[in-house]
């Protein structure tokens, strides 16, 4: 299997200029079985041979590596520390400091449920609380597919299940079988296209600075091999505003402890850099 991942990676990036090497080896191990398995090849030879001869099955295997999937309020702890912990200390600290927003990041929006979860959360607070919070969040994501679905706000009923009927109510409009974001939800979320293995930016360029309260690369991590996770890592230590926080997958928070994160709040998934 060594030899042939290698053969891969370099027959990718001859003929897509994409380097696969940044993916985790189980990862991509795992991919090739299953493309092995999709072509009904008998070996690894075999399915060399079937990739060098079929021009479509390398833009086949790179759709089998870029996975795009969220939920509407995912991981149910999460956000329900977010909400009752996280979000009123960031309120009162940028209160004392004067800082005029709570500026976050979802590295990896996919169609953008995560973006739109944390737009509900701080309209919610700002309700509740009954004055301005100001806030802007920048949601990016590598597929230019995937962006446009996010800007786009449309989904089916089966995506809304993690969702309140009165969520629902306030900020969907149904159209036909499908559900439609209000423009009220999307007037503070930046969609944009980045890639984080770009070497030339920190954090989106639509961001212009950083300074996140929090950044989330959730489910994201664990696809990846340590060099590139170190990247994608400094990436969200040097944009983080200070005393910001990192949220990640549930599968991700051993990762997080080796980067000298600490763990806010038990089995939460929400770090801290140690010491902050």
């Amino acid at each position: 299997m060594t030899e042939l991942k290698a053969k891969i990676t370099e027959l990718l990036f001859q003929s897509h200029e994409i380097d696969i090497s940044k993916y985790d080896d189980d990862f991509i191990e795992k991919s090739i079985i299953r493309r092995i398995q999709h072509n009904n090849c008998n070996s690894e030879k075999e399915y060399l041979s079937f990739f060098i001869e079929n021009k479509m099955e390398g833009a086949l295997f790179l759709d089998s590596l870029f996975i795009s999937y969220s939920e509407f309020f995912r991981n149910s702890l999460t956000f329900a520390v977010l909400d009752n912990l996280i979000l009123p200390g960031i309120l009162l600290k940028n209160s004392t400091n004067k800082k005029k927003e709570i500026r976050i990041w979802s590295a990896a929006c996919a169609a953008g449920q995560e973006a739109y979860s944390l737009a509900m959360l701080l309209n919610e607070h700002k309700s509740a609380e009954g004055r301005m919070i100001n806030f802007r969040i920048f949601a990016t994501d590598y597929s230019e597919a995937q962006v446009t679905q996010a800007q786009q706000g449309q989904f089916q009923s089966i995506a809304l299940n993690n969702l309140t009927l009165k969520r629902v109510t306030q900020w969907f409009k149904k159209r036909g079988e499908s559900y439609i974001v209000k423009p009220e939800l999307k007037e503070r979320i930046d969609f944009s296209v980045f890639d984080l293995s770009c070497e030339d930016h920190s954090c989106p360029p639509n961001s212009i600075y950083g300074d996140f309260d929090i950044v989330l690369c959730a489910n994201l991590l664990f696809y990846y091999n340590a060099e590139f996770r170190k990247k994608i890592m400094d990436k969200a230590r040097h944009c983080l505003a200070k005393g910001g926080y990192v949220i990640t997958g549930e599968t991700e928070r051993e990762i997080m402890l080796r980067y000298n994160f600490e763990e806010v709040y038990p089995q939460s998934c929400i770090f801290r850099k140690l010491g902050e």
